[in-house]
């Protein structure tokens, strides 16, 4: 691996010779000379000095439905909206335009932004066991809220954005379809709408966070013929798999909050229109005939204990081949436009992330993913310090600048892949995974590898199978309200503790621990991971979590992976996975659905292939891989309640047999000397 040393005199140079040379970013994660000019051009000045707010405009739907959209011009001294045509920047939102309306306003009072972004930035707890917290408000200082609400840098540089309110959400009419064919089709009419209309030159741009990133990678992959670029900000292709119920299990922490957060958000009605006596009551009919969207499916998940019994709408649900299943499903395959998608590790959306960017079929440059070591809520909490990746905002700009206004900028030159290396630093690869890795299995053993004490057994990693039968037990519990995958699920609010989010021990008191032999040069891991568990069930069921950590010299455990699998939907779609040569599993793509479903013979051992999210890591010397094993994983998933009836909560079972191992096979480069 190459780092680029950069000394004071070659900053003083580049700099020197900026104006008179195109820049380019080069192979660094800040971008280089090129990173210094996309922030100059995002800060200011610019060439529109105010922006012209359209409010509630109304967006008609093919079948009749009014959606509600803010639109945002730039606009002269005098604060009208400028005559020129602009490329427009659509977000379609279920969190409603009001609460970006909000965010705005706050952010564009004069000096407010700034001190908020200081004071978040100057709270430093590092060396405390709250440091979590400081990883959580720095996000503020990384762009991120200007790609959730609305970037006025953005418009002030000659853009028009306009903000959608989802149907069934905001101020928009009809019944929230949660990512399905009808709201796929509004989302193409709307940009068919804003390339339309006289304000906009017809090319359209699109941004926005988690679903409304999602809904950028849905909208690409038909193809609309205005849509020239996207800006998809913690993204999901797959919302079942990465977050409803990964592994099979529902996400217990995040869906329940979640969906009260944007029915609650949606029952909000126009006040303005309702005291200037122009309330819209097909609106407020909509909302009473569905007031909480799929709240009912979800509380019959967690409380019907018969499978036969569940209603059609949640048989759907857990159905891969019904239509809802296949609506949320995205092929990145047939997106063909320039595309930055950026991320995090533990993101809820992990799975995804660069797995859209590795299928999307444009160009490296034209592709671009950024992955930083954070959570839903703190992506880009590294951004824009000297040496680390520029500002979202700015890489939003900059990405728009070259595929909207065709601005020789240098951005198809960064990265393709831009990320922060789990136990090292910020790297710029040419691919994800990168060149020269390898895949090794390494093999769970019972021996006692002395690092392990506080676990229910302390066992090994080892490059072979170990002789003889052994079987090892782990019981349900709840050490995993403290852990990394609960401050995942809860994007990231449980990190705020360091011994939940950033060490696994009280984790692991409750599950097998196998440790490996301290590595003796940097060794890096990049990839996906696979899991092969042998196990045995004392009942019809089981529910499997894993994890891969780095185990430092101190003992401190921390988790860079995770994956999960009810034992009874084992069966793994083979079109969707990938696997070596030699057969193993590198990413092994479970069903997930009831008609494939198995339930497990007591006492008849069973394999299972779990996948383990990929990731960039690095072992630096001295420090050791570990694979946690556990049976269960609340909050991040919980079996709905007619399968935990099929596990009966019983202790489960791990069978080490040489004649059928348990291992993970894992992606390294470098000599570990294992």
């Amino acid at each position: 691996m190459r780092f680029l040393l950069r000394s004071p005199l070659a900053v003083l140079i580049a700099v020197l010779l900026t104006p008179f040379v195109s820049p380019t970013a080069g192979a660094q994660p800040d971008g280089g000379a090129a990173g210094a000019a996309w922030a100059h051009t995002v800060d200011g000045p610019h060439p529109y000095p105010n922006v012209f707010i359209e409010w509630d405009v109304p967006i008609t739907m093919s079948d009749g439905t009014v959606l509600k959209a803010n639109v945002y011009h730039p606009a002269d001294a005098a604060g009208a909206p400028i005559a020129d045509s602009t490329p427009t920047i659509v977000n379609f939102t279920p969190y409603t335009k009001l609460g970006s309306m909000i965010g705005d306003s706050v952010f564009s009072v004069p000096g407010l932004s700034d001190l908020i972004i200081q004071l978040a930035r100057d709270i430093d707890l590092t060396g405390t066991p709250f440091s979590g917290l400081t990883d959580l408000t720095k996000a503020l200082g990384g762009g991120l809220l200007r790609t959730f609400t609305v970037d006025r840098n953005l418009i002030r540089s000659g853009y028009t954005q306009v903000v959608v309110d989802v149907r069934g959400t905001g101020f928009s009419q009809g019944i929230w379809d949660l990512l399905g064919p009808r709201e796929q089709q509004d989302t193409l009419e709307a940009i068919s709408w804003a390339a339309s209309q006289p304000w906009s030159t017809g090319d359209i741009g699109m941004t926005g966070v988690s679903y409304s990133g999602l809904n950028q990678l849905q909208a690409a992959a038909k193809n609309p013929p205005a849509l020239k670029a996207i800006f998809p900000v913690v993204p999901s292709r797959n919302p079942f798999r990465d977050l409803v119920a990964p592994g099979g299990a529902i996400g217990a922490g995040f869906m329940p909050m979640w969906l009260a957060a944007v029915n609650g958000g949606k029952l909000v009605p126009d006040l303005m229109a309702l005291a200037q006596g122009r309330f819209d009551m097909k609106w407020l009919a909509d909302r009473l005939a569905d007031p909480f969207t799929f709240v009912d499916a979800l509380l019959e998940v967690f409380i019907e204990p018969d499978i036969a019994s569940l209603s059609p709408k949640v048989q759907t649900l857990l159905d891969s081949n019904s239509p809802m299943r296949q609506a949320w499903e995205t092929d990145p395959e047939r997106i063909t436009v320039p595309t930055f998608i950026t991320g995090g590790w533990h993101d809820v959306f992990v799975n995804s992330q660069a797995d859209v960017y590795r299928r999307i079929q444009v160009p490296p440059g034209q592709k671009q993913l950024l992955v930083g070591d954070g959570y839903h809520i703190s992506n880009g909490n590294e951004s824009g310090r000297p040496g680390l990746p520029p500002r979202m905002d700015v890489l939003q700009h900059a990405w728009f600048d070259k595929w909207l206004k065709g601005i020789d900028n240098g951005i198809d030159d960064f990265g393709p892949v831009t990320a922060k290396q789990q136990g090292g630093g910020w790297v710029t690869l040419p691919s994800f995974p990168q060149p020269g890795i390898e895949y090794q299995r390494m093999y769970l053993s019972p021996a006692v590898s002395g690092t392990g004490g506080h676990s229910v057994h302390d066992g090994s990693l080892f490059t072979a199978p170990s002789d003889g039968l052994h079987t090892l037990t782990v019981a349900p519990g709840l050490t995993g309200l403290c852990s990394r995958d609960a401050a995942q699920q809860l994007i990231g609010i449980v990190s705020i503790i360091d011994a939940c989010g950033k060490d696994s021990r009280i984790q692991e008191s409750n599950g097998l621990t196998f440790t490996s032999a301290p590595v003796v040069e940097p060794t890096t891991i990049s990839g996906p991971i696979a899991m092969r568990l042998n196990t045995v069930h004392d009942t019809a069921d089981g529910y499997w979590t894993v994890t891969v950590n780095d185990v430092a010299p101190d003992g401190r455990s921390t988790a860079l992976s995770t994956g999960q699998l009810v034992a009874s939907l084992r069966h793994i779609d083979e079109s969707r996975s990938t696997r070596l040569p030699t057969g193993d599993y590198t990413d092994p793509v479970p069903d997930l659905s009831l008609d494939t479903r198995q339930q497990t013979v007591p006492g008849v051992p069973v394999a299972l292939d779990i996948s383990v999210a990929g990731i960039e890591a690095v072992l630096q010397p001295g420090h050791r891989l570990r694979v946690d094993v556990y049976a269960g994983n609340f909050p991040k998933g919980l079996p709905p309640t007619a399968i935990t009836v099929d596990t009966g909560l019983k202790p489960q079972h791990l069978l080490l047999d040489p004649s059928a191992p348990s291992f993970v096979n894992i992606p390294v480069r470098g000599n570990p000397g294992w």
